[in-house]
C-alpha cells in the first residue's frame, strides 16, 4: 500500500480533526471532535502551524504538526514537533517514519536549524523510533510546565 506524505490543506481538516481527537484521547484526553476539528482549522487558516499528513489509498492515516519557534541560544529557528499520530490500523507499515522524515526534509526546505520533541517516559516504541532515525534523548535539561491561573481581581503581580 503506497503512502504519501503532503501539507496538510483545507479540505483535510475533517479527517485531520479526526485523527487529532484520535491523538488526544492516546494521552488520555477525553474525545471532542468539535474541539479537534475547531483546532486544525484554526492552525492551518491562521498559518501557525504545519500539518503534514500522510495518505493511503484509503484516506489519511496519520499526520504530524510543527510549530515554527526559535532557539536564544543558537540564535536560530527551530521546529517543535508537538504532535506525531498513526492509525492504530497503519502502526508498524512504516508511516511515522514517513512523517518525521518529510517533517526533517521540510525544516531543511525551511532553514530551521534543528527540531524538537517531547514524547511521554511510557512511549517506548515512538522512542525507538526516533532514535533509530538519530534523534537524540536529552539527558541534561529537565523540562518543566506550569498551568497559568486567571490573577484574583485586585492582585498585583
Amino acid at each position: 500500500m503506497g503512502i504519501d506524505v503532503r501539507s496538510a490543506q483545507a479540505a483535510d481538516i475533517p479527517a485531520t480533526a479526526m485523527l487529532f481527537d484520535l491523538y488526544r484521547q492516546f494521552y488520555e484526553q477525553p474525545s471532542d471532535l468539535a474541539l479537534a476539528q475547531a483546532f486544525i482549522a484554526a492552525r492551518l487558516t491562521n498559518r501557525e502551524s504545519v500539518i503534514l499528513v500522510a495518505e493511503s489509498a484509503a484516506g489519511l492515516v496519520g499526520f504530524c504538526q510543527l510549530y515554527p519557534t526559535y532557539c536564544s541560544v543558537e540564535a536560530k529557528p527551530i521546529y517543535t514537533l508537538y504532535d506525531l499520530f498513526v492509525a492504530p490500523a497503519m502502526r508498524k507499515a512504516g508511516v511515522g517514519r514517513l512523517l518525521l522524515l518529510a517533517a526533517e526534509a521540510h525544516a531543511v526546505q525551511q532553514g530551521k536549524e534543528r527540531m524538537d520533541l517531547t514524547t511521554a517516559r511510557t512511549n517506548a516504541t515512538a522512542q525507538r523510533l526516533y532514535e533509530s532515525l538519530g534523534w537524540v534523548r536529552d539527558d541534561v535539561f529537565l523540562t518543566y510546565n506550569r498551568r497559568v491561573q486567571t490573577p484574583a481581581v485586585g492582585r498585583v503581580l
